[in-house]
């Protein structure tokens, strides 16, 4: 039994030539002669150049259309209606008569305010005739002094009533006229509320029909109060600048995403701040002869806030927030090391971010790799869009490394 459990024993021999060989090995890797696993290098990370660019500042807002005038046709008589005289939808033009309401019982009125407006005349005439010859006859004594006196308070009594009669018949005459509903503006009428033969009132509350004048139209559109403020202060600082001929400008997106090919302008702003919504009025004025903005149509006004000729743009890409919310991005320094920026934003600008503080003209910024990227340690600087062998229109020309 014992000399076979030595017969399946190892080999002094064996054993010897393993710890041989395995030394050997170990002192080959330490002097390079056999290749061992690959050492890895610096990371490789694509970066931009950032450059201070001339940009045009605008904001988006919402909005819905109104029109210029709004005119609600009411009869200011009553009557029975006689005619219409417009094509619903159709334009109208100011004191086009749209309607006509049965004049008869006006003209009736009108004649009779008239006849007694001549009946009062004729007593006027004989009573100043009368007042004239008492005032030379109660100088001799030939009419009593009382008799004189009653006729010239009767005189006075006739031309007031003749100044009543002439009221009353410039009221029956202005009756008469508005039995004839004209249009107050000129603009695009609505449906018609009533028929021929239908019955009105003077200035009921139900209006005939609606003109809206709509070239040109009102554009009103919301903007917070924090914006304005923030406006008014770039303005201030220097970091915008507005000039008068392109301050004004303002563009239109309708309903289906197209935009609208006639540019508007900014009337007023609201000198009201609405305290639930922290927002105010913008009130914005737009050509319109073909129509194609109707009244409440909901549209988005891109209004020219100004220009910033030094602005600072990175692509979004480069960058991240960290836990507490703010901005930062990671840029390459002088001797190609990571170094971490915590940035300033204030609005994003297409696919890129405006940065109000935090980078300089010249900064790398890391755009691909940030994922191998940590502050302080060396990289290996390539420009964006040459990771792949090819590098993009945008940043062909930009260097791997700027010297400050």
């Amino acid at each position: 039994m014992q000399a076979k459990a030595n017969t399946h024993s190892p080999c002094p021999v064996v054993i010897l030539l393993c710890i041989f060989l395995l030394l050997t090995v170990t002192g080959c890797r330490k002097h390079g002669n056999i290749a061992g696993p690959p050492r890895g290098g610096d990371p490789e990370v694509a970066v931009v150049v950032v450059q201070p660019e001339r940009v045009v500042l605008t904001t988006e807002l919402p909005g819905r259309t109104s029109a210029l005038l709004v005119a609600e046709v009411r009869p200011q008589v009553s009557g029975i209606i006689q005619k219409r005289l417009f094509e619903e939808g159709g334009d109208v033009k100011a004191g086009e008569v749209l309607y006509q309401i049965d004049p008869a019982l006006y003209e009736a009125t009108y004649a009779g305010a008239k006849a007694a407006m001549a009946r009062v005349e004729a007593n006027l005439l004989s009573l100043r005739y009368k007042a004239v010859r008492y005032k030379d006859l109660v100088a001799i004594k030939a009419v009593s002094q009382q008799e004189y006196d009653d006729t010239v308070a009767a005189l006075q009594q006739a031309e007031a009533e003749l100044e009543v009669n002439k009221a009353a018949v410039d009221t029956a005459r202005i009756n008469l006229t508005y039995t004839s509903i004209t249009a107050p503006i000129s603009g695009r009428i609505g449906k018609s509320s009533v028929t021929i033969g239908a019955l009105v009132t003077a200035n009921q509350g139900a209006p005939l029909s609606v003109i809206q004048q709509l070239d040109p139209v009102y554009v009103d559109a919301t903007q917070s109060s924090a914006n304005l403020l923030r406006l008014k202060r770039n303005i201030a600082s220097g970091n915008l600048k507005r000039d008068g001929a392109d301050q004004a400008k303002v563009r239109l997106i309708l309903e289906d995403g197209t935009p609208y090919p006639l540019e508007g302008t900014l009337k007023f702003f609201d000198v009201t701040v609405d305290p639930g919504t922290g927002t105010f009025i913008l009130r914005m004025i737009f050509p319109n002869p073909d129509h194609i903005l109707l009244t409440g149509m909901y549209v988005r006004a891109i209004i020219e806030e100004g220009v910033n000729e030094q602005a600072i743009l990175v692509p979004q890409q480069g960058v991240t927030r960290d836990p507490k919310g703010n901005a930062i991005t990671l840029v390459v320094d002088d001797s190609d090391k990571v170094e971490q920026r915590v940035l300033t934003i204030e609005r994003a600008i297409g696919d890129k971010w405006l940065v109000n503080k935090g980078l300089k003209p010249g900064d790398r910024v890391i755009l691909e790799g940030l994922q191998r990227a940590r502050p302080g340690s060396p990289v290996k600087v390539v420009p964006f869009g040459t990771k792949t062998g090819k590098t993009s229109p945008a940043n062909a020309n930009i260097p791997a490394k700027v010297t400050k």
